[in-house]
């Protein structure tokens, strides 16, 4: 489908009234990540800025006016370089991940309206435990990277499943920080299996002061299996924020 040329560290100041407003964004850049998942980078000079977890909204116009959008979390950390980045899946039969895959190229032009929701933001002052798997790594890889671009010192751990290594969003990116499963195959000598209690309640032993706060990103079924495994292991359920896929 053609798109219409379709201060305290940690942080981040969030213009509300600009974030309600579409914008044109121009994509700069796209990056290979996955067989099945790219980094698409734009420019929008109007941003307004955006915490750690937080999505935006895509539009695209099709030349007889025909509009779809989506909703889509942003993977890019905060910063003042007036670019924002997303990673998408190729959705089989998705009419904007298709046309992200398929037909866009640097310098084409689309709408973006965000940042939206508060809720699975995480603005950097408290320690994070972030649990995700498949694309739900996208969020949680936004928090990291502003953990690292900010040197901050407050605990954040990352717990991210995917079906096999070459399907791990972000691999070469990712650090000690995190922790990699696999459910369908895996390097020799690494277990394969579904996300446990024993990968979780070790993540939990020997909590930071104030303990942690758990953001959980997936499909219905992944976060619903994940967010038992943590009430399982202690974790308070009104520290568990859980942003869902599909």
């Amino acid at each position: 489908m053609p798109a219409t040329r379709f201060a305290v560290p940690g942080r981040i100041a969030v213009n509300e009234q600009a974030a309600s407003v579409w914008q044109t964004a121009t994509l700069t850049e796209i990056r290979r990540e996955t067989a099945r998942a790219a980094t698409f980078r734009f420019a929008v000079p109007g941003w307004p800025g955006h915490l750690p977890g937080q999505h935006l909204m895509v539009r695209l116009t099709a030349e007889d006016g025909y509009v779809a959008q989506r909703h889509y979390s942003i993977a890019s950390a905060p910063d003042d370089c007036g670019h924002v980045e997303l990673t998408l899946d190729h959705v089989e039969g998705g009419e904007v991940s298709g046309w992200f895959h398929t037909v866009a190229r640097p310098g084409d032009q689309v709408e973006v309206r965000g940042p939206v929701s508060g809720f699975f933001a995480w603005p950097g002052d408290r320690p994070a435990l972030l649990i995700g798997a498949g694309s739900g790594v996208v969020p949680l890889m936004s928090m990291v990277r502003h953990h690292r671009s900010r040197n901050l010192t407050v605990p954040l751990r990352l717990l991210v499943s995917a079906r096999s290594p070459g399907e791990l969003v972000y691999a070469e990116e990712l650090g000690t920080e995190t922790t990699p499963l696999f459910t369908r195959s895996a390097p020799e000598g690494v277990p394969v299996g579904r996300m446990a209690a024993a990968h979780v309640v070790p993540l939990l032993t020997e909590p930071p002061s104030g303990g942690w706060e758990a953001y959980v990103c997936g499909s219905n079924s992944f976060a619903e299996h994940a967010s038992r495994l943590l009430v399982t292991a202690g974790q308070p359920v009104d520290r568990i924020r859980i942003e869902r896929f599909g």
